[in-house]
């Protein structure tokens, strides 16, 4: 009688997962600063500038989520304020890269999809986009955020 009642069960539980929903391929990947740390830098001259620059060389882990979609957490930290510049950073203002607290693997550029909203130093915001990987651009963050959205 046991292993009977164990069979029904078996079977009330396989059926009841035949229908749980299965998880959409599409949904961004989480992403935390931690992940991003799977980068090197040497330093490297840039000629046009005459500078010395730090130039990354992704590892695998970071690599794995180049041109993917993904959400990521962080505070919001303004560039240009009328060009409606913005990165994100792992840390508040006060400890960030530009401050001399964190590496520039704690940053990324936000490119929003929609423009126009005005956001505040050290805003925590969830943000999902895609995530390119710039390695040539010394105008630009190394990690950038594309079509850049509020999660809600």
């Amino acid at each position: 009688m046991r292993y009977f009642r164990f069979i029904i069960l078996f079977a009330l539980i396989a059926s009841l997962s035949a229908f749980t929903p299965a998880s959409d391929p599409k949904a961004p990947i989480k992403v935390t600063w931690e992940q991003l740390r799977d980068v090197t830098f040497k330093k490297k001259w840039y000629a046009e500038e005459s500078i010395y620059m730090l130039h990354p060389t992704f590892g695998p882990g970071v690599q794995k989520l180049k041109n993917q979609q993904v959400t990521i957490t962080g505070y919001i930290l303004p560039v240009d304020l009328d060009a409606n510049l913005y990165v994100l950073s792992a840390f508040p203002f006060s400890a960030c890269f530009f401050c001399g607290g964190a590496g520039p693997e704690t940053v990324m550029t936000l490119n929003f999809k929609k423009k126009g909203r005005k956001f505040k130093t050290d805003e925590r915001l969830t943000l999902t986009g895609t995530l390119k990987l710039n390695a040539d651009d010394i105008y630009q963050m190394n990690y950038i955020l594309d079509a850049a959205e509020i999660t809600e």
